[in-house]
């Protein structure tokens, strides 16, 4: 569900708060404590085919655009 929709939806539970309780308890994003959503990239914010060693916290793609400046090198 996007913002859009859920912005519509509270407007028309504006006026019943119980239900408007309730929906907002079961419609929330979990609260992860593990797991590949918790560590975003650090420059774009992706969440998926992170590169975590040496504390980089970068995506694959973002890696591999800033390899070079940070100081690997590609050895083919």
């Amino acid at each position: 569900m996007t913002t859009k929709s859920y912005d519509k939806a509270f407007k028309q539970l504006d006026s019943k708060p119980s239900i408007k309780n309730k929906f907002i308890k079961h419609n929330s994003p979990k609260k992860r404590s593990c797991g590949i959503a918790l560590k975003p990239c650090k420059r774009c914010g992706r969440k998926g085919a992170h590169v975590g060693q040496y504390n980089l916290n970068l995506c694959r793609q973002c890696f591999r655009d800033l390899a070079k400046s940070i100081g690997f090198k590609k050895y083919s």
